[in-house]
């Protein structure tokens, strides 16, 4: 028997919350953006108004006031975010408990084997989350994960689609390869090099070109496109395994020399460890993230000596990679740290250099000042060295750090 999969996204989510909770904003052309004192100057999302100008989600606040003089930007608030994202779960778990989140504002739900039909089912969120929150939402139903994401996609906004094994050759099949879930500009681009431009065409391709092409992507790719991704709707229950810590910034301004980056690292690295501290967890491995002033991206990774949740150590190593990997051909707009390899036995490896016994004073101390912060805030004790540049050291990306819920492949980025 087949499965009976919802996807339920919540339509332009942060805006459509935005224009619910300030009515004298509703009929006009709404944005939600980042900070442009902070370089975080893009778009989020927008409302239906604001899109019929042209403005896109992911360009610069510039470019979308150019297309529309009078749009009104507002900043994300991402706590009321995530309590409507948690108020329309409450509706969801009325259908079922597996519920499996892709960010704030999308869901899967299985249905299956219940008593009514997943059409009949889809129907009675929508109107559910209009009259209960407010909002609309657009919900597909399939077989199967992959497409029934591809349904709540194809009809926009409040709208119901039905993706079954009759129709998915006419609807999926004549759409672009773009439209599949993790194929993204760089995917489609190589594809469309070798002929590939409907899902269609990736679905009928042969499955040991596209591995010579992908390598395992490439079978990947083809099963999506042929209905065939078999993963299942994890139970709310399911608890998952923190694979990586980490925090990143684009800083105020551009940073041009070592110290710049050893500040806003210092920064990074404390938030990270104070993170691992709390969730009980060491790490060995150590990946930082480096994007210049031309956008240019990267990330490298190295390794520690042993586990360990001390901000200095992870600081250190941070910046042994950056100046083994990184020469300065252009300033640095962001940076992040991620810290990985985690250690989930308490047995400690004992040397004669003594690391142990220092590792162990440096967390105790580290754990203090934890506790200092916990009650008096997170700038009633910093580093010295970050008094030399507040414009680059202040900023808490502990306290800051939003938790975007994400779902699906874990292991697969774009594809």
């Amino acid at each position: 028997m087949d499965r009976t999969i919802l996807h339920i996204d919540c339509n332009k989510f942060y805006a459509s919350v935005e224009c619910l909770h300030r009515p004298e904003i509703r009929n006009k052309p709404v944005a939600v953006g980042g900070s442009e004192e902070s370089r975080h100057g893009i778009i989020l999302t927008k409302n239906e108004i604001a899109a019929a100008y042209g403005i896109k989600t992911g360009e610069t606040l510039y470019k979308a006031r150019e297309k529309c003089p009078d749009l009104i930007i507002v900043p994300p608030n991402f706590p009321l975010y995530m309590r409507f994202s948690e108020m329309a779960k409450k509706i969801y778990r009325d259908y079922s408990d597996y519920i499996e989140p892709f960010g704030l504002d999308e869901n899967w739900v299985d249905v299956t084997g219940s008593a009514e039909s997943g059409e009949s089912i889809a129907v009675q969120i929508k109107e559910r989350v209009k009259a209960e929150l407010g909002i609309t939402v657009s919900v597909g139903i399939s077989w199967n994960k992959v497409f029934a994401k591809f349904g709540s996609d194809y009809k926009k906004p409040d709208a119901v689609t039905a993706i079954n094994r009759e129709n998915y050759r006419d609807i999926v099949w004549k759409s672009p390869c773009s439209d599949l879930l993790y194929v993204g500009p760089a995917t489609t681009r190589k594809l469309n090099s070798y002929g590939i431009y409907t899902i269609g065409d990736l679905a009928l391709s042969d499955i040991n070109f596209l591995t010579s092409v992908f390598g395992k992507n490439g079978e990947i790719l083809h099963n999506f496109a042929n209905g065939e991704d078999c993963s299942l709707v994890r139970h709310e229950s399911d608890e998952r395994e923190i694979k990586s810590i980490g925090n990143s910034t684009t800083t105020p301004r551009d940073m041009v020399n070592d110290d710049d980056v050893k500040t806003v690292f210092t920064v990074l690295g404390e938030s990270v460890a104070r993170r691992m501290r709390e969730q009980g967890l060491r790490g060995k491995t150590v990946t930082i993230t480096l994007r210049d002033k031309n956008l240019y991206h990267f990330t490298r990774q190295g390794q520690m000596k042993a586990h360990t949740d001390v901000s200095s150590e992870i600081i250190d190593t941070a910046m042994k990679i950056f100046s083994e990997n990184y020469k300065w051909a252009n300033p640095l707009r962001s940076i992040g740290i991620s810290v990985s390899g985690f250690d989930m036995d308490d047995a400690v490896q004992l040397d004669l250099s003594g690391s142990v016994e220092k590792r162990d004073k440096l967390e105790k101390i580290e754990n203090a000042v934890d506790n200092i912060r916990k009650r008096f805030g997170n700038y009633a004790v910093q580093r010295a060295s970050m008094l030399k540049d507040t414009v680059l050291s202040r900023f808490n990306p502990h306290d800051d750090h939003t938790i975007h819920p994400l779902g699906y492949f874990k292991e697969y980025k774009e594809i």
